[in-house]
């Protein structure tokens, strides 16, 4: 008789008895909620932000700070909020961090000046970063059977892989039908639904890790990762030599102390290291694509904020097909790298249609290719990612193994979105002819490099992902 077993799955699940199993999936539903709520943020304010701009009084070099605010905070607290999670519990977390997430939102949608709107982005950050591990360690926890957890992650992965479009979407309808302050109270009624869903049906921890919190490290990591940021913006090279002490300071930290905020172990596997470096560069080219096409829609072919949100809707439907039609139903099947590495090739040549943009290319026949592919390609990614992340791991470190994906995330699109927009910037600033097509050029040989990224991205998850897959015949 044939039996189907999880080798990667978290070892020594009990058997769901049927009520049990569907708590789970009402509890998945508000779980997902949660990841929709941070990820529509990461991207929502993007088309709002010339109306705030104008209605705060904000300068061209200081605008930047209502996107950079979110993802250096966000990026800088992961790891802290990961811990936080393992040792407060992870339904007491999820709650808290939709409460903060929510206070966060009304003070940035009531902003009476760009200082409190970028402060309000900075707690919204804040508060992401301690709910996006505790959500995806929620799921790891709760979905231990392969099955069960291809479909789990498969919502997962496609809500984390488009809702960054669909944030772009609602952007554009809010900031052009109502006001670009909508676009952060919005969030309100998304995070009461997930905590009053999230009190009944996620159930609580069984156990807490007992650890404490390094907070030296959690300072090393988040003023790295600035500085890396900042240096990769064009800034002082000052910036990148300092990041690389801090970080190796931080390395050196966990190394040593007795309640490390990032254990080394869990970087040592060598599957896990290369699911973390995969994202980084799968998310970094998905940002500077977002980048690039926002801009070339709303500035080159005039589009307006409706418009150009409406204009990405064919990669929030390539990104569920890819998640669903493709990466849910191989992922029990096959080894997490024949869908990873695959994938962002796949999203590498969606990135090379994007370095044939010129100023009379239409959208069929440039932005629309690039967004399928864009689309399928990091959506298997971010599926088989999620999961691989997270298996074979404690239980009690979930947390931070979740947080450390997360990290990945975002210091990926930090970084790309920081980098493929100085080589834009320069690139368009040297060029010769009108400013339109000096801008043109500049995505054209930004999107190069994020072709190479994306490349690197597929060679890591070929070689460095040994996971085998999760369903075997006994």
């Amino acid at each position: 008789m044939s039996a189907l077993r999880a080798n990667n799955a978290i070892p020594g699940p009990r058997p769901v008895i049927p009520r049990e199993a569907g708590r789970r999936w009402v509890a998945l539903s508000f779980i997902a909620l949660a990841q929709l709520l941070i990820a529509l943020d990461a991207t929502i304010v993007s088309i709002a932000l010339p109306s705030a701009q104008a209605a705060l009084g904000a300068s061209d070099a200081d605008r930047q700070w209502v996107i950079t605010a979110y993802t250096l905070a966000f990026a800088g607290l992961l790891l802290l909020g990961g811990r936080i999670a393992d040792l407060a519990g992870r339904k007491r977390a999820f709650l808290l961090g939709l409460a903060g997430f929510a206070v966060a939102s009304a003070i940035g949608g009531a902003a009476p000046n760009f200082a409190v709107l970028v402060a309000a982005r900075a707690m919204q950050g804040g508060f992401a970063a301690l709910l996006a591990p505790t959500a995806l360690s929620l799921l790891a926890v709760t979905f231990t059977e392969p099955r069960d957890r291809a479909k789990a992650f498969a919502v997962y992965g496609s809500i984390a892989g488009s809702g960054a479009a669909i944030g772009l979407l609602v952007g554009g309808a809010l900031t052009q039908y109502l006001s670009w302050r909508w676009c952060l109270y919005v969030s309100l009624p998304i995070a009461l639904v997930a905590a009053a869903g999230g009190w009944f049906a996620v159930p609580a921890a069984e156990q807490k890790a007992r650890v404490g919190i390094d907070v030296p490290g959690a300072v090393l990591a988040t003023a790295g990762l600035v500085a890396l940021v900042y240096a990769c913006s064009g800034n002082s090279p000052w910036f990148g030599a300092g990041s690389v002490v801090l970080l190796a300071l931080f390395v050196v930290r966990e190394a040593t102390t007795s309640d490390p905020l990032l254990p080394l172990r869990i970087l040592i596997d060598r599957s896990r290291a290369g699911v973390y470096l995969t994202v980084m560069c799968a998310i970094a080219g998905m940002f500077g694509a977002f980048l690039f096409l926002t801009y070339y829609m709303q500035v080159v072919l005039r589009f307006t904020p409706l418009e150009a949100g409406l204009a990405f809707l064919p990669m929030t439907i390539a990104s569920q097909a890819g998640s669903w039609l493709i990466a849910s139903r191989l992922m029990p099947r096959v080894a997490p790298r024949v869908l990873m590495a695959p994938g962002a090739l796949v999203a590498a040549a969606g990135m090379a249609v994007l370095t044939q943009m010129r100023v009379d290319s239409g959208y069929v026949s440039l932005v629309l290719p690039a967004e399928i592919l864009l689309g399928v390609g990091i959506s298997c990614v971010m599926v088989a990612a999620f999961s691989t992340a997270t298996q074979r791991i404690d239980p009690r470190e979930a947390g931070i193994a979740s947080a450390t994906v997360n990290t990945a995330q975002q210091v990926g699109g930090s970084l790309g979105t920081a980098l493929l927009n100085a080589i834009a910037t320069t690139a368009g600033a040297a060029f010769v002819g009108s400013r339109a097509a000096g801008i043109v050029h500049g995505f054209a040989v930004a999107a190069e490099v994020g072709v190479l990224i994306l490349v690197v991205g597929a060679i890591a998850a070929a070689v460095l992902i040994t996971a085998a897959r999760p369903l075997t015949r006994a």
